[in-house]
């Protein structure tokens, strides 16, 4: 049996990625046939570590089985594309993509979401920076376990801290120990933020997630509308005062052009240690309303679970703590819906991925 390029291309047309919602033919880098042996080669645009060697198999067997090649190597490499910031707002040449993790109020989770959907990126192998712009409540260097340690300074640039694969600045690395209260008006507390943005030397990232302050004030609309964002998540409760907060950051992004990547439902559902019953103490659907009512997506359902929060106290997150844990994989599929969806926006013309995407 003859070995030809179309046939191989054939069988990958017949799987259809999860996230991108393409078949593995558009995702071809290129294909080698040699003495009925064939080698594959497949770029996929968000980060997919953890589904890699599985999905290689998976692809690859196909591959054996419908062409009778003696030999098939699939492999995946990744290749994250620069999507475009908010218009007239230039981009950071070392720093891809741009995404603030934002929400109405306070108390709902975001800065615990922004840290597992960073390091979810990163474990699953994008470079990841994380910007702990919270100023009145800056709870990053606690979760990474980064308290009391204060950044290097080179060539007049803030050397960002290391933390489990990520780059870390926060405002509160500069403002003394953890019982200090930042006390400054708006637009001082705003200028301090942009320099800390723009003079901190990130190093080659594909994601920087940024934790936003809580509200939808003058700080939070100056930052979006200074910051090179190319998307926003937004973090809420199901409970009805949380929503309506929520429902102000969807709009206050929507003025600056900010694009809605989804929504995050964080506390949806308790279950009890003991007893196993399910309540949803907080209401329910809440999310999911929020999310059809603004033509944006539901990236996830988070439970209300002490472990979350016992995790993130400690200075080891979720997704660290527990990378195969459930609650762990819940905000991995979140991070790669992220992902795949920056990947399907427009972004910065490059070649083979406007090929990719037919664009």
């Amino acid at each position: 049996m003859s070995i030809s390029r179309s046939k191989v291309e054939a069988v990958l047309k017949q799987h259809q990625d999860p996230y991108l919602n393409k078949d593995y033919g558009q995702l071809v880098e290129s294909i080698s046939i040699e003495n009925e042996q064939v080698q594959v080669i497949l770029t996929l645009p968000y980060p997919f570590a953890s589904l890699g060697r599985a999905l290689e198999q998976q692809l690859a067997d196909a591959i054996q089985s419908k062409t009778g090649a003696k030999q098939v190597k699939v492999q995946l490499q990744l290749d994250v594309p620069r999507a475009k910031p908010q218009e007239g707002v230039e981009g950071v040449p070392p720093i891809k993509n741009v995404i603030v993790v934002a929400s109405g109020k306070g108390g709902v989770g975001k800065s615990t979401t922004a840290v597992n959907l960073a390091l979810a990126l990163a474990q699953e192998g994008a470079t990841v920076g994380v910007l702990d712009a919270d100023i009145y409540g800056p709870s990053q260097p606690t979760m990474l376990g980064l308290s009391g340690q204060t950044p290097k300074i080179q060539d007049n640039a803030f050397v960002p801290l290391q933390a489990h694969g990520l780059q870390v600045m926060s405002i509160g690395f500069l403002t003394g120990d953890d019982n200090t209260p930042v006390v400054w008006r708006g637009p001082k507390a705003t200028g301090a933020l942009i320099q800390l943005f723009g003079q901190t030397a990130w190093h080659d990232l594909d994601y920087l997630i940024v934790d936003m302050p809580p509200g939808t004030g003058d700080i939070q609309l100056t930052l979006a509308q200074r910051i090179p964002v190319v998307g926003s998540v937004i973090v809420t409760t199901p409970q009805d005062i949380a929503l309506l907060d929520a429902k102000k950051g969807i709009e206050m992004f929507r003025k600056v052009n900010i694009r809605v990547l989804g929504v995050v439902e964080n506390m949806s559902l308790h279950i009890c240690s003991n007893c196993g019953h399910a309540e949803a103490i907080f209401g329910a659907g809440g999310g999911e309303r929020i999310a059809n009512d603004y033509q944006t997506e539901l990236l996830g359902q988070l439970p209300l679970d002490k472990v979350i929060r016992e995790q993130t106290d400690a200075g080891k997150p979720t997704v660290l703590a527990e990378p195969n844990g459930r609650i762990s994989e819940m905000y991995t599929d979140i991070a790669r819906k992220i992902a795949a969806k920056l990947a399907l926006e427009d972004s910065v013309p490059r070649n083979r991925i406007m090929a990719f995407f037919g664009k």
